[in-house]
């Protein structure tokens, strides 16, 4: 992003200064899960298309890339529906995919399609905040998890318990692949008055909280407080054109990839704090939703 562009959107940024009453702030974040079941409700599968762009962005989920001679084993967290997962089962035939959502009605979509077979997938209910993945995945042995489209979803506060979550399942040198909104995106800067909650954080007209974040926020979450190895962190800037509706913006996206420590002794260190962590989320959040992805692909 050059800096004219950074200039202006923080201009347009500041001329924003209301908020979202206190009230009806505790309210989207309780009522979460209510707002995306209320959304696949409405949508079932049909909001979203298939992401078959992902292994062009991520190497990682191309056929053959393997981080151990075993058959590889996926989580993605915020599944929604399974668009992710259906395009990666028929490219990898020997990978085992864990999908989570919060969303019981997505998840029931999941487990619904023809492409769903225990031996190969194996969908739950979770929400990554306050639910501990590893009562459901054995600590450890994840080699690859995709969070594309789903912490944006998480209100601040709540997004470094979920990175301490996902550590705990993560193999010594398991990879974590992200992609969601980055600062400054369209999205962000066309919110109207009144739909702000705090910087970055924003509900949409549906109820569903959209975050938006910068390198230095995601290096802060992963590598500051989640103790992982920092692979790559950047900007994704998107042009989106349509001569005919008059529209030429730019899209900006954070990608990252993030490795757990290879060496035992921190590796024991990340499950300690782990544990801490989300014990306490536990305990505060005992009634706030899980997280789903939300997102407008881009091909």
């Amino acid at each position: 992003m050059d800096d004219l562009f950074v200039a202006r959107s923080q201009e347009t940024l500041a001329k924003d200064t209301s908020v979202v009453p206190e009230f009806w702030q505790q309210k989207y974040r309780s009522d979460a899960s209510k707002n995306w079941d209320k959304f696949y409700h409405h949508n079932t599968t049909n909001f979203f298309k298939n992401r078959h762009w992902t292994d062009r962005v991520f190497e990682e989920l191309r056929p053959g890339h393997s981080f151990t001679e075993e058959k590889p084993v996926l989580l993605e967290i915020g599944c929604g529906v399974g668009n992710f997962i259906w395009p990666v089962l028929e490219r990898n035939p020997d990978i085992f995919i864990y999908a989570c959502d919060f969303s019981k009605r997505a998840i029931d979509f999941v487990k619904q399609n023809e492409g769903y077979v225990q031996e190969r997938c194996q969908a739950f209910v979770c929400d990554i905040t306050k639910d501990r993945l590893a009562d459901t995945i054995p600590p450890h042995s994840v080699d690859i998890v995709s969070a594309i489209f789903v912490f944006s979803a998480l209100p601040p506060e709540k997004q470094a318990a979920a990175v301490a979550n996902i550590a705990e399942i993560l193999k010594p040198g398991g990879r974590i692949l992200f992609r969601d909104y980055g600062i400054y995106d369209i999205a962000q800067l066309r919110f109207k008055s009144g739909h702000k909650l705090e910087d970055n954080l924003y509900v949409r007209q549906d109820g569903t909280l959209a975050y938006y974040f910068s390198k230095a926020r995601l290096h802060e979450l992963f590598v500051q407080h989640g103790g992982l190895v920092e692979l790559d962190n950047d900007y994704v800037i998107s042009r989106l054109k349509n001569i005919k509706k008059n529209i030429d913006v730019e899209r900006v996206f954070t990608q990252a990839r993030f490795q757990a420590p290879i060496d035992s002794g921190l590796l024991e260190k990340a499950m300690t704090d782990t544990q801490i962590t989300i014990s306490a989320a536990a305990a505060e959040e005992e009634d706030s939703g899980a997280i789903v992805d939300m997102a407008v692909d881009v091909k």
